[in-house]
């Protein structure tokens, strides 16, 4: 292959849709159903995010688990990685038709056990599975994704993809207050139960047409003269076995802080620095060689997106939880506070789709790591000085901004540094380093959150860490660019 950038790699895909000219667009057929019905169930996860970062302080308090906050937010994300490593190779084995389907049931399941909860390890537990169906049917959209768009249409569809936040953000955290204050906070995972079976049925008929036909497998054997027939991808037992230890070390992480509020902090001290260790060692194979000591290219795209996640989750959950306790912000106004950054997320997706190639792909990720730096340290400086919130709620436009330019960026990377056999496996890895990343900063947030005597010193050190992780985010980020595409995507265990 002749050498190139990853910003300028444009990688070529079998596609199940009939051959058109990729100019038409992501709504023109024959991709319009698919994108429809794609971006509605992004969509809904949007908004399920966006609502129950809204409502979880009521939630908190009505069923008080207010120990068990954060492992509302952190478990989802955790079990999330097991359904990401098992939809990646799940898809890798026989197309991603069967995994998005059970994915979806998994997510609807954990929303009705959430929302008919009454105690909050009950709402624990729904939100546990509705991360394990989260978390596999995200992969299983970026297969989809990759099978059925052509590359140059990748920037669109993930901006797309992006563009899904803009009504979650501009109603979801408004009308989950309400729901909230008016009906119950039920309501905020009942009533999207009947949304996401809809979605799910535009993208069927492309669906069908992934199904798997040895004969076709076959005729493309013969036509570039195989000698031997290609192999399926085994299961990887092993590596979801290393996705479970994982999602339970970010379990325990949230474990140690019960033990030491219980009355034995070194113990509480022991078990966290455990479970760091371990979730360490066990995301190792879940990723490309080198992830963890930022390799430049693929490495460092993946672990970028972790970073990002870690330090922009991190803060963003706490943000509403600050604005009611301290400034005394109903639920439904401190929802609003969430508007701003979505909104900017899916402003800034949009301006980095529209660029194209005028923005390189290493570019809009530096751009957008400071961006989010900045941010977090305006949150941070509200709460140590005392600020107007004012301060804070603005300063989320910029966080919000950053993702949605470096976000997508990150997602076209990886799929242009991919081949079909490991589109699966390199997907489910920046999912997985998301998620992971996410679950780790908000597991390590509620410990830090404990810790401190007074409620202005707990948030000014949940902001505090988010910062020191996003600083190391714009650390990392000038390493996604790779020499050479072959070596860069090359994965060896």
């Amino acid at each position: 292959m002749a050498s190139m950038t990853n910003d300028q790699a444009v990688t070529v895909r079998e596609s199940t849709l009939p051959a058109t000219d990729p100019a038409t667009g992501i709504l023109h057929r024959p991709y319009l159903w698919v994108t429809i019905g794609s971006c509605a169930l992004v969509f809904l996860g949007a908004f399920e995010s966006l609502a129950v970062t809204t409502i979880m302080p009521i939630v908190s308090r009505e069923l008080e688990g207010a120990a068990l906050y954060a492992l509302a937010f952190a478990g989802p994300l955790a079990t999330g990685v097991i359904g990401m490593v098992a939809a990646g190779n799940w898809s890798d084995r026989r197309g991603p038709s069967v995994p998005l389907y059970a994915s979806v049931a998994l997510f609807v399941v954990g929303l009705l056990i959430a929302g008919t909860a009454s105690t909050m390890p009950a709402l624990v537990t729904g939100r546990l599975v509705q991360g394990l169906g989260g978390g596999a049917m995200t992969v299983a959209l970026y297969v989809v994704v990759a099978r059925v768009y052509p590359a140059l249409l990748h920037p669109k569809i993930f901006a797309a993809f992006a563009a899904a936040w803009v009504i979650p953000s501009l109603v979801g955290p408004f009308a989950a207050g309400i729901v909230a204050q008016v009906l119950s906070w039920h309501w905020v995972f009942l009533g999207v139960v009947g949304l996401v079976i809809p979605a799910l049925v535009m993208i069927v008929p492309v669906l069908r047409g992934m199904a798997p036909d040895p004969r076709a497998a076959s005729r493309r054997q013969l036509e570039a003269n195989e000698t031997k027939p290609a192999a399926t991808p085994p299961w990887a037992v092993g590596r979801m076995a290393w996705a479970a230890l994982a999602a339970l070390a970010v379990l325990g992480l949230n474990l140690s802080a019960e033990v030491r509020l219980s009355g034995i902090p070194a113990a509480g001290a022991v078990l966290a620095v455990a479970a760091v260790v371990v979730a360490l060692l066990a995301v190792r194979p879940l990723v490309p060689k080198g992830t963890l000591t930022a390799r430049r290219g693929l490495p460092s795209v993946i672990l970028t997106r972790g970073l990002a996640s870690a330090a922009f989750f991190g803060a963003e959950v706490y943000l509403p939880y600050l604005l009611i306790e301290q400034y005394s912000f109903s639920a439904t106004f401190a929802g609003l506070t969430l508007t701003g950054g979505a909104l900017a997320w899916a402003g800034g997706s949009a301006i980095q789709g529209r660029l194209g190639t005028r923005l390189a792909h290493s570019v809009a990720v530096r751009i957008g790591s400071v961006l989010v730096l900045a941010a977090i340290v305006l949150a941070l400086a509200t709460t140590a000085l005392n600020w107007s919130a004012a301060v804070a709620i603005a300063g989320w436009i910029f966080a919000g901004g950053g993702m949605g330019l470096l976000y997508p960026r990150l997602s076209v990377m990886t799929l242009a540094l991919s081949s079909k056999d490991n589109e699966g496996f390199n997907s489910s890895a920046m999912s997985i380093s998301d998620s992971l990343g996410g679950a780790l900063a908000l597991a390590t947030t509620g410990i830090v959150f404990t810790a401190f005597t007074t409620t202005a010193e707990s948030f000014a050190g949940v902001f505090a860490l988010a910062a020191v992780v996003a600083v190391a985010t714009v650390a990392v980020a000038p390493r996604v660019s790779a020499p050479h595409l072959a070596s860069a995507s090359r994965r060896t265990d």
